[in-house]
C-alpha cells in the first residue's frame, strides 16, 4: 500500500517529517527520492528535529553520510555521488546500528539496503505543494504509516 500526503509549504513539510521523526525508533530505516528542490533537505531537517537532533542539518552530498545526535543517532547519507565502490564505506554496519538511517537516492543501492524500510518519494505539485507518497516495506513500516497519517 502506498499513503499519500500533501504539503502546501515547506513549513508543512518540516512538521510531517517532524511528527515522524519523533515515531522513529533505532535500527529503522528511511530512503528518501524526489525531485531537485522538492523539499528534501526541509524533511531532514524536520526528521532530526524529531528525533532531537540541535545541530544544524544540511544535505550530505559532497560528504555521503554525516551523522548527528539527538535522542537517537541520525545517519543521513546522501549515495548519489557513490561509484561502485560504496562497500567500502561500511554502510551495513549502520543500517544495522542504534540509530535511525536516512538515506537519499537510495535506489543506486537498493540491492543492498534492508528488506524492511519506509520509501519516502517527494514531488512537486507546485511551486509550493508537494506530493508525498509513502511505501512501507515490512510490517514495522506499515505501522509507522498507520500512525503518522492518522
Amino acid at each position: 500500500m502506498i499513503y499519500n500526503w500533501n504539503s502546501s509549504h515547506p513549513d508543512d513539510t518540516a512538521a510531517f517529517a517532524y511528527r515522524l521523526g519523533e515515531l522513529l525508533r533505532a535500527g529503522d530505516i528511511l530512503t528518501l527520492e524526489g525531485d531537485l528542490g522538492a523539499g528534501k533537505t526541509t524533511f531532514s531537517k524536520g526528521i532530526a528535529k524529531g528525533l532531537g537532533v540541535k545541530r544544524n542539518v544540511n544535505s550530505p552530498t559532497f560528504t555521503i553520510m554525516k551523522e548527528y545526535m539527538g535522542r537517537l543517532p541520525l545517519y543521513h547519507m546522501d549515495v548519489y555521488r557513490l561509484s561502485d565502490e560504496w562497500e567500502d564505506l561500511g554502510f551495513d554496519e549502520y543500517f544495522e546500528g542504534a540509530g535511525v538511517c536516512l538515506v537519499e537516492w537510495a535506489h543506486l543501492i537498493k540491492e543492498q539496503l534492508p528488506a524492511e524500510r519506509l520509501e519516502i518519494s517527494i514531488f512537486h505539485a507546485s511551486e509550493l505543494e508537494r506530493r508525498f507518497e509513502l511505501k512501507p516495506v515490512g510490517k514495522r513500516y506499515e505501522a509507522l504509516c498507520e500512525e503518522i497519517m492518522t
